[in-house]
């Protein structure tokens, strides 16, 4: 017989407080001797009795941890007549230089998409000011009655039926409220079946996108714009055609003369609050954009990001609402109501193509969060969510005020800007040009974080514009912001 290695207890380290069970620390403790080479091919080891004895446990844990390590085929048994090291371990490299470290893993070999980030993300150290593209203040949202709802939903008896498989669509409480919500807010009329509820918008997209879009369809879509948008449109193979926005909207003129060009499969707008100039579709223009829809039969995917916020006298109601929208897809999004991290987001159209959505929404993400989804319904049921959205739009409301002040008082003589009538976010227009990446370069050396605009331009030309959202910083954030930017431009 081979000789074992001895003692045991100094070369497997147990802790029995730790939250590993104790099986699998021998198993681990046993594939490090292995990769060490301390632990040769071939070489037989104790007895489980023996090991127990030898560090101190009970003998049915050592035997968990052989049965883990013969089942993954780190040792082997011959003939009942012991444990060994199997034969037939890959070939192990050790190195000279440090024993005691792993060798690093191989490269990938296979190829892959590679993708870049669209949209700037977290940092493990982020700035002390961000002006995001608009998003709501966290603090702000209702998590204590949300919570509530949550937990109530599980003390209900009748708990059990939702921990199983649900409706690709979404729960039919939240589907309910959503098409009560948007019958008596937004005038659309809708029925639940015709909604899908999904884990936020941009999911509610990319599920229109690859329902709707062929490859080497022609998409039109909004420039200056939202870049998340297009790659979802190219992604799916759509071929994209850009088409200039103005004060009013998306030119319907320069629409027409593409639609007389080429067969459009579809639009994609963001008429109430355009991402990112803010500016509102004028009612004259969304008639002519509808009755273009149905005379050369393309979809329009009308993107209703914040509907909530809109500061103006009246509230444009959606594309969706009007009699001759036959050709819209509605998306939408509670995540700006609640906060980006609840992802309630839902797509409305004709049934047959929700239906279709659902079929292809169960391949990628069979459901959605039924507890939560449950909650937010509940929230809505009792009003919640409206008192809510009161709150927040009044202070909102100020906060839009407060940046107008800083705008004119720190960078009068360097911008130019039109107070917007709803959404979360300015577009201020700088004076001279500006490279505005390399601004958010040096405003990131200062605790500030913008997002450089050149990306909303389908050809990447510079806008010397920012799109600052207001939303989410106090009155000295904002102050404080402005400044640093006024000092750097």
């Amino acid at each position: 017989m081979v000789q074992m290695l001895r003692p045991w207890k100094t070369i497997l380290h147990i802790e029995l407080n730790s939250d590993k069970a104790v099986f699998l620390q021998i198993a681990d403790g046993i594939i490090l001797e292995i990769k060490k080479g301390r632990l040769k091919p071939g070489m037989s080891l104790p007895g489980s009795r023996v090991l127990a004895n030898d560090i101190g446990v009970n003998r049915k844990t050592v035997v968990l941890a052989y049965e883990e390590l013969i089942d993954t085929g780190w040792l082997s048994t011959a003939n009942k007549s012991g444990t060994f090291v199997s034969e037939k371990l890959p070939e192990i490299k050790h190195s000279r230089k440090n024993k005691q470290e792993a060798a690093p893993p191989s490269p990938a070999s296979f190829s892959f998409n590679v993708r870049e980030r669209i949209l700037p993300g977290d940092d493990d150290r982020p700035p002390l000011i961000v002006f995001d593209d608009g998003l709501p203040d966290v603090k702000l949202a209702p998590m204590d009655e949300l919570v509530k709802a949550h937990k109530r939903i599980f003390q209900q008896k009748s708990r059990w039926c939702m921990m199983g498989y649900r409706s690709p669509k979404g729960e039919k409480r939240l589907r309910d409220a959503l098409a009560d919500m948007l019958t008596h807010d937004r005038g659309l009329n809708v029925h639940p079946e015709r909604i899908c509820v999904t884990r936020g918008s941009q999911m509610a997209l990319y599920l229109t996108v690859q329902t709707l879009v062929c490859p080497g369809d022609w998409v039109a879509i909004e420039t200056p714009g939202y870049s998340p948008a297009w790659e979802t449109f190219k992604q799916a193979g759509a071929k994209i055609e850009p088409i200039k926005v103005d004060d009013e909207g998306i030119c319907v003129t320069a629409l027409e003369q593409l639609c007389q060009r080429k067969k459009i499969k579809a639009v994609y707008v963001t008429p109430h609050h355009q991402f990112p100039t803010t500016v509102s579709m004028k009612i004259g223009r969304r008639l002519e954009l509808l009755a273009l829809s149905t005379k050369y039969g393309f979809a329009i995917v009308e993107d209703d990001y914040d509907h909530e916020y809109h500061f103006g006298a009246r509230s444009l109601l959606p594309l969706a609402s009007n009699e001759a929208a036959a050709n819209v897809i509605y998306i939408s999004s509670l995540s700006k109501l609640l906060a980006p991290a609840v992802r309630i987001g839902y797509v409305v159209g004709p049934e047959k193509f929700i239906d279709s959505l659902a079929a292809l929404r169960m391949i990628v993400d069979r459901q959605g969060d039924t507890v939560m989804e449950n909650a937010v319904a509940e929230l809505m049921e009792a009003g919640a969510i409206h008192r809510h959205a009161k709150r927040a739009f009044n202070i909102y409301k100020t906060r839009r005020e407060q940046m107008a002040f800083y705008l004119d008082h720190y960078l009068q003589h360097k911008i130019t800007y039109q107070k917007p009538e709803g959404g979360l976010a300015y577009w201020v227009l700088i004076n001279k040009a500006v490279n505005t990446t390399l601004l958010a370069t040096k405003l990131l050396k200062k605790g500030v974080q913008i997002i450089p605009t050149e990306r909303f331009f389908f050809d990447k030309k510079p806008l010397n514009a920012l799109r600052l959202g207001y939303a989410s910083l106090d009155n000295h954030a904002l102050e404080e912001g402005i400044k640093t930017i006024a000092s750097c431009l």
